[in-house]
């Protein structure tokens, strides 16, 4: 199959031009290199069933002249702002590269007749919903940062483009994804400021915030066993694993995996992060499990596990 992904030098994005290589599966793999890396897929330029377009999916006539040329079976859609932190002081970001990018890939899709889409949303659309368990089925979805946002509109415009041209379309809600080629959140930023100072953490929010991070091998173990749903329409999954993480454990295993022991934590106090923050949610995964999948890590496994790599690379 003649696979398209775009965001694919990205840390979600790299590791499932990986798995679809080694499934035999030819990749187009596009990025404009705003968040991915090109050492991210270094590996892979010299394969024959892999090639690199460094472009733009907000850009039309970059994305189609893709789509013309390759012919696509398949499109993994994973461009997006990543950093929801980052674009709750720029909201344009959301717009340009979430929700647009959704758009014109939909758009694409419906000319050049491309029927099967994967789409990555985030636990984000639901907003803050922490005495919930939150099922695919939650009714009022209200998100509270414009990432949520952007994701949640991109939903609606895959259901709809699904819906009026016969499409099979595939989300995954996800939640913190942790591993390997991570370029930020809670455990890089912690790791940057311990590396310049480790002898005091400042800790945004009041260390409460409890998470469940999912391991990106099992993420994209998931994404490769659902990729073909096999009937028209959209079909959504939360994706996730056993068990949450809280940022004050977070700094615990990482002082204990960098040898820190007296090391003060600072919060700021507050339940959240920065505004947009959800300060925890609970995923019901009842629906993914049912139909056969489950994490190989648990959260704190995860957590653990991603620590000890990103420590070990940044020595």
């Amino acid at each position: 199959m003649r696979t398209l992904i775009v965001g694919g030098a990205g840390f979600i994005g790299s590791h499932l031009c990986d798995a679809l290589l080694r499934d035999g599966h030819s990749v187009a793999c596009m990025d404009n290199l705003s968040l991915g890396t090109a050492q991210n897929i270094s590996h892979l330029l010299l394969q024959k069933n892999f090639t690199f377009y460094q472009l733009d999916a907000a850009v039309p006539e970059d994305l189609e002249s893709i789509f013309s040329k390759e012919k696509i079976d398949y499109v993994f859609h994973l461009a997006a702002n990543s950093d929801i932190q980052a674009s709750s002081e720029k909201p344009e970001v959301e717009y340009r590269n979430t929700y647009t990018t959704t758009f014109n890939i939909l758009y694409f899709m419906k000319k050049y007749s491309i029927k099967n889409l994967f789409f990555a949303s985030t636990s984000a659309v639901y907003g803050d919903k922490r005495d919930t368990d939150l099922s695919e089925n939650t009714p009022g979805l209200s998100p509270i940062s414009y990432y949520g946002a952007a994701k949640l509109g991109s939903e609606a415009l895959i259901s709809a483009y699904t819906y009026m041209n016969d499409m099979s379309s595939l989300i995954f809600r996800f939640p913190n994804v942790i591993g390997p080629r991570l370029t930020h959140g809670v455990i890089f930023d912690f790791i940057d400021k311990l590396n310049k100072n480790n002898t005091e953490l400042r800790i945004l929010g009041d260390g409460r915030q409890s998470k469940p991070y999912i391991y990106v091998s099992d993420l994209v173990d998931a994404i490769m066993q659902f990729m073909n749903i096999g009937k028209q329409g959209t079909e959504i999954y939360n994706i996730g694993v056993e068990g949450e993480t809280c940022v004050t454990k977070i700094a615990d295993f990482l002082c204990e995996e960098m040898r820190l022991n007296d090391v003060v934590y600072q919060y700021t106090g507050g339940e959240g992060g920065w505004k947009g923050d959800v300060p925890r949610f609970s995923y019901c995964l009842d629906k993914i499990h049912m139909a056969g999948w489950e994490a190989k890590y648990s959260s704190d496994e995860a957590v653990k596990k991603t620590i000890q790599e990103v420590v070990k690379e940044r020595k």
